[in-house]
């Protein structure tokens, strides 16, 4: 049995999907049930400042998940929402004031030539964590990484949604924390996710794989691009292929989808069938592109490539994508 067929699909295995939360929608708009939620013992809390986790250690342990009594003294909660529940347990995420962190001196550089770093003010045993670096690096559980996943993008979305779009007063925080409404003119306003489509076209025994100036040396991956208004994802698939390469696509067939909080998108992982092999590059979005054998994409993910060349990092549905293509487990044509 292959690796794919002991989950329930794909996008179970993509990076912050592993959120098995009851979102408990039933009760966002009863101030009551959730009052009683936040009475409980069992209640956990994940708290970030200025877009970062809050992390706490015990002894070897990191966590990103705070009793009511402990969150009581990170400081000034901002906004605070019921994400839901797992197993009988709440969980709530709260916006911690900017000025409860402050930008700390060190005398050595770090790796960037860095030498200011974050912390949570008075706060020796806090650190600030990186979301990304967490998810790569496995100091935490899936399912709290996905959780975090999860607080990370509707908190972004109220301290970036303070005013509403339609009149412009300032609009205040409802059900739960899942919805801001207008005083003024009535309006609601809910959490937006954008849908970005990336997508693996192939040819025969080749697949279609680029890189940006801004991705590490030598790694390629599937072209990605977000979802205009008006479009089938079948067509922005076409459409962000033939921009980027010049490539013209036949069908289009899903393959998984990945929560992705950076800010708050949802990646639609996909196959393409090429109707063209003459690669024409955008150079204002790639650096390069070309077409990669199977054997030489198997060669990628084995560290043998002769040129070096390297795929994306293991949270990356980019990288699930070309893994299943390479395994023969993707959409064929």
């Amino acid at each position: 049995m292959t690796q794919f067929l002991r989950f329930p699909e794909p996008s179970a295995l993509t990076g912050f999907a592993s959120n098995p939360l009851d979102r408990l929608d039933g009760i966002r708009d009863d101030p009551d049930r959730q009052a009683t939620l936040l009475r409980q013992p069992s209640t956990r809390l994940l708290a970030f400042c200025r877009d970062k986790p809050i992390l706490k250690t015990d002894g070897s342990q990191i966590s990103a998940s705070f009793t009511l009594e402990e969150a009581k003294n990170l400081g000034l909660q901002r906004e605070l929402v019921m994400l839901g529940a797992i197993a009988g347990r709440a969980y709530f995420a709260a916006q911690i004031d900017d000025n409860a962190a402050h930008m700390r001196e060190f005398s050595d550089e770090g790796p960037l030539g860095d030498t200011r770093e974050l912390v949570m003010s008075g706060r020796p045993d806090l650190t600030l964590g990186d979301l990304r670096s967490l998810a790569l690096d496995e100091v935490l559980k899936p399912e709290e990484i996905g959780l975090l996943g999860c607080a990370k993008s509707v908190l972004y979305w109220h301290a970036r949604h303070r005013f509403c779009s339609a009149c412009g007063a300032p609009s205040q925080q409802s059900a739960s924390g899942w919805r801001r409404d207008c005083p003024s003119c009535k309006a609601m306003h809910f959490p937006r996710t954008d849908p970005v489509v990336i997508m693996l076209a192939v040819h025969g025994d080749f697949c279609l794989l680029g890189r940006q100036p801004r991705f590490t040396r030598g790694m390629y991956s599937a072209l990605a691009g977000f979802l205009e208004p008006g479009e089938t994802i079948e067509n922005a698939v076409r459409r962000e292929i033939h921009e980027e390469s010049g490539i013209q696509l036949g069908r289009v067939a899903y393959f998984a989808s990945q929560p992705w909080p950076f800010p708050s998108s949802i990646m639609i992982g996909c196959v393409a069938e090429a109707l063209s092999e003459d690669i024409q590059i955008d150079r204002t979005e790639l650096e390069d592109c070309r077409w990669f054998s199977r054997a030489e994409l198997k060669s990628m993910f084995e560290g043998s490539h002769a040129q070096g060349y390297g795929v994306p990092q293991k949270i990356a549905i980019a990288r699930l994508l070309m893994r299943a293509w390479v395994d023969g487990e993707a959409p064929q044509f």
